[in-house]
């Protein structure tokens, strides 16, 4: 069931009005009281809990997009290694891109309801937190943070946040830095929908792939964007199923 304060604008990534900033990286205010608590709970477990990124618009994940598609921006494997674009097929450098970054209009964190994280306290001020999977496996160097929001999200103590990419289904890489609070990001997935992304994009005429894009886009909602009900956790589940 859609909300009504929930607008199409602001799932594509173009209304920033709901925005507030949180240590200096806009989030959706609906999200800033359970983030103060689950940082809190951080804290008191040793870990300082910071914000890589939060919202990023429409426009900006256009110029990742692109950036990727020409060649500017690296384009990752599924291990977080460089590949060699100038050897794959349009449709396989679609897909490529997409392992990691999603369509501009297609990611969550046009929602900002969704937020990269690391552990402040792991490292050092001029640390470059890089976002790859050596990072934050268990032996990483953010790996006790993770470990340890395993076990408050197993116990229920996650404040509402989960990770939509924290198993591989094939489509987007495990991303176990990318939390998204729950009862926000289900409402936008409500309205985010595959006639949504192609209607918006349709008319995007700087957006390179665009027509490889436009081909696939049904493959490429199912395996990249739909993000299964089962993956939140419960209640919102349960409230999913049902309205679905």
């Amino acid at each position: 069931m859609k909300d009504p304060t929930v607008s199409a604008d602001l799932v594509l990534g173009r209304e920033e009005s709901a925005n507030v900033l949180f240590c200096g990286v806009p989030v959706h205010r609906a999200i800033i009281a359970p983030l103060t608590a689950l940082q809190a709970d951080a804290a008191k477990a040793g870990f300082d809990l910071r914000l890589v990124s939060g919202y990023r618009s429409f426009d900006r994940q256009l110029a990742i997009w692109n950036a990727k598609a020409q060649g500017k921006r690296a384009v990752l494997d599924s291990a977080g290694h460089t590949l060699d674009i100038s050897t794959l097929s349009e449709s396989e450098l679609i897909n490529a891109i997409m392992r990691w970054s999603a369509l501009p209009g297609a990611s969550r964190h046009h929602w900002g309801s969704d937020i990269d994280i690391y552990d402040a306290a792991a490292v050092t001020a001029d640390y470059v937190v890089q976002l790859t999977p050596d990072e934050v496996a268990d032996t990483g160097v953010f790996g006790p943070l993770h470990l340890w929001l395993d076990q408050q999200f197993a116990s229920g103590g996650g404040h509402g946040f989960f990770r939509p990419y924290a198993v591989d289904r094939g489509g987007i890489a495990p991303e176990r830095w990318h939390l998204s609070y729950a009862p926000l990001a289900a409402k936008c997935d409500a309205v985010i929908s595959e006639n949504l992304l192609r209607e918006i994009l349709s008319n995007v005429e700087n957006l390179c792939l665009r027509k490889g894009i436009l081909d696939e886009l049904d493959k490429l909602y199912s395996r990249y964007v739909a993000v299964p009900p089962s993956c939140y956790p419960e209640p919102i589940f349960t409230d999913l199923i049902n309205k679905a």
